[in-house]
């Protein structure tokens, strides 16, 4: 079958989405989804670039774009999936154009003007040269704005954020003169959900995976327990609004039930 050319297909497109629109409203909204940025890379040869960068600057493209769509679709929290501590053992020629998109990325999103609170989470030491730095500088400028909460994860794992987590809450237990034992004793969920990188976020709706993989490499594990997933088969720099719409319809015509 012939596909239509841009300049027919996009009108098209354009009138599906908001019908699509028009049908959804009243039904159930997630609100915190969690979304995994992947395929940039395959995007980028797939498009028939030789240099894998321009699948990165594509994706990095895409993110304002994104964010913009969910104050659009009154998604009140988003955690953006960067760049995973496991990400970190690439060789340098890949790690190191990765890393100054996700720079240029967040201080675009973190700018003047952009209507959203930004937070950097995951390993942050464990990130190379001054990148955690300007990542904190430009979050930093956000502190206080209204509007749609974004986490960005760099350098996150998600079992490495639990164990932290567990340190953390005996960290603070005995700052305060408690005796670890204690903690032992009445340890609890809560301790650690209060105790994670993002903690006003510790739990997560709906996760959404670009580029046909089908599995969470570590994404938000705790706060996933009960989270719809949602795997979409097209690279990330591809993901048009009206995938995001169909996926928001597939979660409101689902049935939450919490293991219950």
């Amino acid at each position: 079958m012939r596909l239509l050319p841009l300049f027919l297909r996009r009108p098209i497109e354009t009138v599906y989405e908001r019908r699509l629109s028009a049908t959804m409203v009243g039904l159930p909204r997630p609100q915190h989804v969690g979304i995994m940025l992947d395929g940039n890379r395959r995007w980028a040869r797939q498009a028939g670039h030789s240099d894998v960068r321009e699948g990165y600057r594509a994706g990095g493209a895409k993110v304002a774009e994104f964010l913009g769509w969910c104050t659009a679709d009154g998604i009140a929290h988003v955690t953006l999936y960067m760049l995973s501590d496991d990400n970190l053992d690439r060789p340098a020629e890949q790690l190191e154009p990765l890393i100054e998109i996700i720079e240029e990325t967040v201080r675009d999103i973190s700018a003047e003007g952009r209507p959203w609170e930004v937070q950097v989470i995951g390993s942050l030491d464990m990130l190379p040269g001054d990148t955690a730095r300007v990542l904190k500088e430009a979050a930093a400028a956000t502190v206080g704005r209204p509007g749609l909460k974004v986490d960005v994860a760099v350098g996150y794992g998600g079992r490495r954020e639990i164990v932290d987590a567990v340190k953390s809450a005996f960290e603070t237990h005995m700052a305060t003169g408690g005796d670890p034992a204690d903690l032992v004793e009445r340890f609890a969920v809560e301790d650690i959900s209060r105790h994670l990188y993002s903690p006003t976020a510790a739990h997560v709706d709906f996760v959404i995976r670009t580029s046909g993989e089908q599995r969470l490499s570590g994404f938000l594990l705790w706060q996933s327990a009960y989270a719809e997933m949602y795997w979409v088969d097209c690279y990330w720099p591809a993901f048009r609004h009206v995938d995001f719409l169909r996926a928001l319809r597939s979660y409101a015509n689902r049935e939450r039930r919490f293991g219950k």
